[in-house]
């Protein structure tokens, strides 16, 4: 397997595909194109971290850049204290859930967004470039340590309007912890603990070696199932080593689905902000998700009058649109929540605080919260097609379904149905197309994911 470049960030095999070399190439590059200013890293806490840490801090001092280094942070801590040090950049060294021989770079512009494909294209024109002019010995960066950011971000949660924290409190809440010995382990058991939670950690020790695999998966989720039944805890939490996405089980150690994590952020937030609003002050807000995300994000904008906007796959191509529209809240059916009142990055940490708050005003169990939520049930699938034919497949389904008005293909084909959608996705890197459908249960999803692929097949 190559090196994998995409808007996400560089990602690959330690030792094989990532290299110091190619650290230094894209370090240098971005230098480069962050016009050699102050730039903020931060890692995720593999065991790899620090090695590249080291290479990209030395790289970029090389090249005449002052360095803030976070040391082991949540790669929304890293987001959120460039915007707020107002630096030229920042790099977060982490390959999100990817197991633990990867290890990549994501790069941050100074909004504390990631780079959009337009910034990501002048970013790659520069690092294919072989010539690199490093500064004079008088000219060096200077490199400084920052462990504040963590308690900052922190405190920041605390203090969002939406959020109050004595509500929560009261409710004592019993709750076990997974951050599988990564970055979330640094500051998730301290912000539950502000909640005034018990808090029952489960491989917070930031040794960078994963327990189980890393991505927030019902199915790689097993260990903290059982250990909330056992702990007659009232909710479990796991997040991905560099804290972007958030997945709960709930009192009885029943996955809560991590779809319904942006799905319980959106309720929370409208209904917070419609409680806020007066008559004469009412008007329309909005919510952003990606096209892939959860129909019950729809269902609940209705109820409270808000207009949903569909993006392309992509934090930033979520977050972007955000900014465009204005909106209260959004995120990704991956169980990614952006919140506009702290920052436009997918952050595990503030969806934690806003579903705490949701399930203290809820007053009842998790499993009844996630009953009194639109019921949806989604699937996930691929299949092999030859490179040279997916094209040609997609706009098969693209010419059978385009009469009735139901397609989008503003990111693969979407195909919308009544109470129902099926989105297919061609790999960049592999022959295969993913498809995800959506419906009330999950045999009809199946069966709608079986009869797309009879179409493409076709």
């Amino acid at each position: 397997m190559s090196l994998m470049v995409s808007i996400s960030g560089i990602r690959g095999i330690v030792g094989a595909t990532l290299t110091p070399e190619i650290v230094v190439q894209y370090a240098s590059a971005f230098a480069q194109y962050c016009n050699r200013g102050r730039i903020v890293i931060g890692r995720d806490g593999r065991i790899t971290g620090k090695s590249i840490g080291h290479i990209l801090s030395s790289t970029l001092l090389s090249m005449g850049c002052d360095v803030i280094a976070l040391g082991v942070s949540p790669t929304p801590t890293v987001q959120l204290a460039v915007s707020r040090m107002k630096a030229s950049g920042g790099v977060s060294v982490t390959a999100s859930h990817n197991p633990m021989e990867w290890n990549g770079m994501k790069f941050i512009s100074p909004s504390g967004m990631f780079l959009d494909r337009e910034e990501s294209e002048r970013f790659w024109t520069i690092a294919r470039r072989p010539e690199r002019t490093y500064a004079a010995w008088g000219r060096q960066g200077k490199h400084a340590a920052d462990d504040t950011f963590i308690a900052k971000h922190i405190e920041a949660i605390l203090s969002l309007p939406l959020l109050n924290v004595e509500i929560v409190r009261k409710r004592r809440l019993r709750v076990v912890v997974d951050c599988v010995n990564a970055s979330a382990g640094a500051m998730v058991p301290r912000l539950l603990r502000e909640f005034g939670c018990t808090v029952i950690e489960m491989n917070c020790d930031l040794s960078g070696i994963f327990s189980h695999k890393p991505e927030p998966l019902p199915e790689n989720l097993s260990e903290l199932c059982a250990r909330v039944k056992a702990e007659e805890a009232d909710l479990g939490i796991a997040v991905d080593p560099d804290g972007d996405r958030l997945a709960l089980t709930d009192e009885h150690g029943a996955p809560f689905g991590e779809e319904y994590t942006i799905a319980s952020a959106v309720r929370f937030v409208l209904e917070k902000e419609a409680r806020l609003q007066t008559a004469e002050s009412r008007k329309q807000q909005s919510v952003v998700v990606n096209l892939s995300t959860t129909r019950a994000v729809d269902d609940i904008a209705k109820q409270y009058g808000a207009q949903v906007y569909r993006t392309p796959v992509g934090e930033i191509n979520v977050a972007k649109k955000m900014k465009e529209v204005g909106s209260l809240i959004g995120g990704e059916g991956s169980g990614g929540v952006i919140l506009p009142a702290l920052h436009f990055a997918r952050d595990a940490s503030v969806g934690i605080g806003l579903i705490l708050q949701l399930l203290a005003e809820f007053g009842g169990p998790l499993s009844q919260l996630k009953k009194s939520m639109p019921q949806y049930v989604i699937t996930k699938t691929q299949i092999a097609v030859d490179f040279g034919n997916i094209d040609s497949a997609l706009q098969r389904l693209v010419d059978r379904y385009g009469r009735n008005g139901n397609v989008t293909t503003l990111d693969g084909v979407k195909i919308d149905f009544e109470d129902s959608w099926v989105h297919l996705r061609k790999s960049n890197t592999e022959p295969i197309i993913r498809i995800i459908a959506e419906a009330r249960t999950k045999e009809a999803a199946e069966e709608l994911t079986r009869s797309v692929c009879k179409d493409l097949k076709a």
